[in-house]
């Protein structure tokens, strides 16, 4: 692309999300597969008019998530991720991207580029955990959209991270529990236990349930700000650390450390920045950063960032790796 190009096809970002927000809303991809269908059939699947529903799917082919064929659109294999029927789906995730809880704050960007604080209460009134609290049918979106890119962590970590050593995980801040029924799948000898605020400890709880884990993992609702439980050998805090600024990742990490047994260790799964000078990896963690402190006035971290707040909380970093765009950091207690 010309330089033009490129300046105006990332200018379309917003438009992007939204049509396919839109898509997911509207239950569409759930009527596309393999077998071409025209727009009038999804339009009428979808109960919309034919000539909007063949523009959204036209911008859908734009994206590359389905085909405009000569007989009907097809969908694609990123565009089947938006199903609702389907492993790995994203669907999800896609109605929390395009939610005005997300994208208004952002309007804001501003704000915390001129005072390093979330713009998310300037639009809210309130702090984003908060607002999901008053609100239960958005927490629980936002509990189903962490969870569903959590089967790509889940099948990445074990190629990165030895869990054969443990006996028994807590997921600190685990949501509705999906990475650690992935674990406890892969690995049977393991046992586990979710713990999250009360808001999140009934889903959690069903979806252990279903996973016919309920023998092996237990549910735990409390504050990581206060006090962590004891009993495991790993505490694993994937998207937690960046959702907030430096004082209270601090507080989160010292109350894991007061709960580790002594040859105990805490894994934090968050993007790692690369340092300075370094090429910005494919997942674009640097718009991730931003995202962090538009909404929870958190940040994402380079390795030597994670070790300055690790040595604060009387613990050690002794390795740091990222793979196939999920990123590490183990700790240890400090001798």
């Amino acid at each position: 692309m010309t330089a033009f190009q490129t300046v105006t096809h990332l200018l379309s970002g917003a438009t992007r999300t939204m049509v396919v927000g839109a898509a997911a809303r509207l239950g569409l991809p759930d009527h596309l597969n393999h077998t071409p269908r025209t727009a009038e059939d999804i339009a009428a699947a979808c109960g919309i008019p034919a000539p909007q529903a063949l523009r959204l799917l036209r911008a859908l082919a734009d994206l590359g998530l389905c085909v405009d064929g000569h007989t009907g659109f097809t969908a694609t294999e990123a565009g089947t991720l938006l199903r609702s029927d389907v492993d790995g789906s994203l669907r999800a995730y896609a109605l929390l991207a395009s939610h005005p809880t997300g994208l208004e704050p952002l309007a804001r960007l501003d704000f915390s580029l001129r005072t390093g604080r979330a713009a998310f209460p300037e639009v809210f009134g309130r702090e984003v955990f908060e607002h999901f609290a008053a609100d239960p049918e958005l927490a629980a979106l936002y509990n189903s959209a962490m969870g569903q890119p959590t089967r790509h962590i889940a099948n990445t970590l074990p190629e990165l991270y030895d869990f054969t050593r443990y006996t028994s995980i807590t997921d600190v801040g685990g949501g509705n529990g999906s990475l650690l029924i992935c674990l406890l799948h892969r690995f049977p000898a393991l046992r586990g236990l979710v713990f999250d605020t009360q808001a999140a400890i009934p889903e959690a709880a069903e979806v252990v349930r279903q996973a016919g884990l309920s023998d092996r993992c237990g549910t735990q609702a409390g504050d990581f700000f206060t006090e962590v439980p004891r009993g495991a050998d790993l505490f694993v805090l994937k998207w937690i650390l960046h959702d907030w600024d430096d004082e209270q990742a601090v507080r989160i990490l010292a109350n894991c450390r007061a709960a580790l047994p002594d040859h105990g260790r805490i894994l934090i799964v968050d993007e790692v920045l690369p340092e300075r000078g370094n090429p910005i990896q494919p997942r674009d963690p640097g718009l991730t950063d931003i995202r962090m402190m538009v909404l929870y006035g958190g940040r994402e971290r380079t390795r030597a960032e994670f070790e300055q707040l690790c040595d604060r909380a009387g613990l050690t970093v002794t390795t740091a790796v990222r793979r196939d765009g999920v990123s590490l950091v183990e700790a240890v207690r400090s001798s």
